[in-house]
């Protein structure tokens, strides 16, 4: 019965997402219901007024990943200010499936390459996490930020991928949730394939990813003594940390997520 009635919730997201479509799509923070008068902030207003040249009395989507997604009809617009009011809910609030990335920073572009990609692909949660290879542990959490954000508007989610602090491997195992499996991409050693993994797995799940140069013989041995961590791997050749991120992930959502 869950199975069947999230299949009807999701031909009904479905249904709903085809409907104004074509609409521009603008994340907002502030909580939304019908009749209330928001501001837009300068960027938002250079974009919506100065590159769309869209005018007063114009309409666009919007979503603040709780509120499902409303129509809004611009009521003043210039390019550096401007005011929208909320003025009907067009689809209700729609989860993605919870799955999070827990990946090791590589350079800036392939950061923001993850980020892109597994919001479109729809991970819950972000964690970078620090190791001994990582070479690009200073990050601008604003900006990738604003890179998920950019990815959620682009995409039709109406949620919005949390992004966490940066912890040490060792944190991010010491303070594991009890319950949830935590899935690492092992370069080496004697691991299942993870296509044969996934299928097997019934709780809650994580996928945690390297960095360029894979984890220290250490580390797979710190992440292979954990109880909820089970290594697999993602075939003969070895990928780069984002294709692996990604091919993980993609196989994930094709036996556990929301695709079927």
């Amino acid at each position: 019965m869950t199975k069947i009635l999230r299949k009807l919730s999701l031909l009904r997201y479905q249904a709903q997402m085809r409907e104004n479509y074509t609409l521009t799509r603008l994340y907002v923070e502030a909580d939304l219901s019908q009749g209330q008068v928001i501001d837009l902030s300068k960027d938002q207003a250079h974009y919506l007024g100065g590159v769309l040249r869209m005018t007063t009395g114009g309409s666009l989507r919007i979503f603040n990943g709780r509120d499902g997604e409303w129509e809004a009809q611009l009521t003043d617009i210039s390019r550096k200010s401007g005011q929208m009011k909320v003025t009907r809910l067009l689809r209700e609030p729609y989860a993605c499936p919870d799955i999070w990335l827990c990946f090791a920073p590589v350079r800036k572009h392939r950061n923001a390459f993850i980020l892109e990609k597994a919001t479109e692909l729809g991970v819950a949660r972000f964690q970078p996490v620090t190791t001994q290879h990582t070479q690009y542990g200073k990050l601008r959490l604003d900006k990738m930020q604003s890179q998920i954000i950019e990815a959620a508007e682009q995409t039709e989610r109406l949620d919005l991928p949390e992004l966490k602090d940066p912890v040490t491997l060792e944190q991010l195992l010491g303070d594991w949730p009890e319950g949830r499996t935590l899935i690492f991409a092992d370069e080496v050693g004697d691991a299942k394939p993870a296509l044969e993994t996934l299928k097997e797995i019934s709780s809650s799940c994580a996928l945690l990813i390297g960095p360029e140069g894979g984890f220290t013989p250490q580390e797979r041995d710190l992440l292979r003594e954990q109880n909820f961590v089970i290594p697999v791997t993602l075939g003969p050749r070895i990928l780069r940390a984002d294709t692996a991120a990604l091919s993980l992930l993609t196989l994930w959502q094709s036996v556990q997520g929301d695709w079927g």
